[in-house]
């Protein structure tokens, strides 16, 4: 099979190739197989059909196109890893020669495929850039404040005789109406005013009412068929209550810990706000080099990627007319694709493996995250082919982990922040890899492999 790239644009490619008749041999006996299976010919059983038989009653031009259709997802990514292509879309195909439509004819089979592809872009080096993160001090307002949210979880709901304010809950009757017509009505709610979870202009409508009294505003709905009209909300407070909290003392300390006094538990909070500070610097240190690096590095964006995600987001929320939040997802795609092509390039730089261990810790916690079984999500992700994008999300990460190694990472004080218990060290990774080493072999995932192996392949056809 030959192949050539013809470069379109920084993101787009013209791929021409040409596959002989002998590599198109088994498509053509597979094809002559399977449609042996479907017909019905007097005289032959199915599956016996000779193929002189289906050239004569269905037609050598249907075998060839079978096995056309068969072979060119084939054919396609083997001349992507040819040449090396990174493609982020589906190919545009055009087949240009197809083998003889004549028994004996042993023709060629010729197609190109433009497809966008990941641009090549140049990192900035990693030695001298320096990201300044939040200290760790931890004051008392820290501590009071995840004392309260202690005490909070062990409160009662009282009802008051007062009109309603910021933090209370209020059981809401709500009806809204467009025009005449009644399109929506709770009932029986409980509502947190200031948690902002349900209408715009709700939490000013239900405050200073107190039980029993009603008002009406107009907002936007937030959901359901009439979406983003204007509706007149009439609202009755039947139940405003407060929360009450537990004192602060050391018979709370028993109740909500395994501490005997409220020092003590004051004493743990503050290490628990220390250990939280310590991962917040982490994730801040994360983001801050992520912005450098992008703010240093010119990527061209794939415009038919980010397109194409747009139509699949605004397709499934029926949202394809709303062109205010077209351009919003726009922007998120193009964000969000700017940062793959970005750490796709630094995991390549860097020479990122992931361990069996790493990305089956990832599907672990990502199973959690949509309460599945780990198992079932597992080989769900397998039977849809996504596990290389799961191996590809987690060399990303890890990329950015080991980047922040060779960087200067320091609080305001410029004192240096040591992050190794969250982005680890080289020695550990490389522990690990021997370790996998020697339990199985090809125990790492190698990222250029499967990043950028095409998975649209087998949905290529003439």
């Amino acid at each position: 099979m030959k192949s050539a790239v013809e470069t379109l644009d920084p993101t787009k490619v013209k791929l021409t190739v040409e596959v002989t008749y002998d590599e198109l041999k088994p498509s053509i006996a597979h094809a002559y197989e399977h449609i042996a299976q479907d017909v019905n010919i007097p005289g032959f059983r199915k599956g016996k059909v000779p193929p002189r038989i289906i050239d004569q009653r269905i037609g050598r031009p249907a075998v060839i196109e079978h096995a056309v259709n068969e072979g060119l997802s084939g054919f396609y990514a083997e001349a992507v890893r040819e040449n090396k292509l990174r493609p982020l879309g589906q190919p545009e195909v055009e087949v240009t020669k197809v083998p003889g439509l004549v028994a004996g004819d042993e023709g060629e089979l010729h197609f190109s495929a433009e497809v966008e592809v990941r641009p090549e872009i140049t990192v900035p080096e990693l030695d001298g850039l320096a990201v300044t993160v939040d200290g760790l001090e931890v004051d008392d307002e820290d501590v009071a404040g995840r004392l309260d949210a202690l005490r909070e979880r062990f409160g009662t709901l009282v009802g008051v005789d007062r009109p309603a304010a910021e933090g209370d809950f209020v059981v809401i009757d709500l009806v809204a109406t467009i025009g005449d017509e009644q399109v929506d009505n709770v009932s029986g709610v409980s509502y947190q005013i200031g948690s902002g979870n349900m209408l715009e202009g709700l939490d000013e409508a239900l405050t200073s009412l107190s039980s029993g009294e009603t008002t009406t505003f107009v907002t936007k709905l937030a959901g359901g068929e009439h979406e983003g009209e204007d509706a007149q909300v009439t609202v009755t407070a039947t139940t405003v209550k407060e929360r009450q909290l537990p004192e602060a003392d050391d018979e709370f300390a028993q109740l909500a810990s395994e501490f005997d006094t409220l020092d003590e538990l004051k004493a743990d909070l503050r290490e628990q706000a220390g250990r939280i500070k310590s991962s917040n610097q982490a994730v801040q240190a994360r983001d801050l080099l992520l912005e450098q690096l992008l703010a240093a590095t010119e990527i061209p964006v794939p415009s038919g990627v980010v397109e194409a995600e747009v139509h699949r987001h605004l397709e499934g929320e029926g949202r394809l007319e709303d062109d205010v939040h077209r351009a919003e997802v726009t922007e998120q795609a193009t964000t969000a694709l700017r940062n793959q092509i970005l750490l796709d390039t630094l995991a390549e730089k860097l020479e990122v493996k992931v361990s069996q261990g790493e990305l089956v810790d990832y599907l672990v916690s990502a199973s959690r995250q949509y309460g599945v079984d780990p198992n079932t999500f597992i080989q769900s992700l397998d039977q849809g082919g996504q596990i290389p994008a799961m191996v590809a999300e987690v060399a990303r990460s890890k990329a950015l982990a080991i980047a922040l190694r060779q960087v200067s990472v320091s609080d305001a004080s410029g004192a240096a922040v040591d992050l190794s218990d969250f982005i680890g060290t080289d020695e550990e990774d490389a522990a690990e890899a021997a370790a996998e080493a020697a339990g199985s072999e090809g125990g790492a995932a190698d990222v250029s492999a499967v990043a950028d192996a095409p998975d649209t392949a087998d949905e290529i056809k003439a």
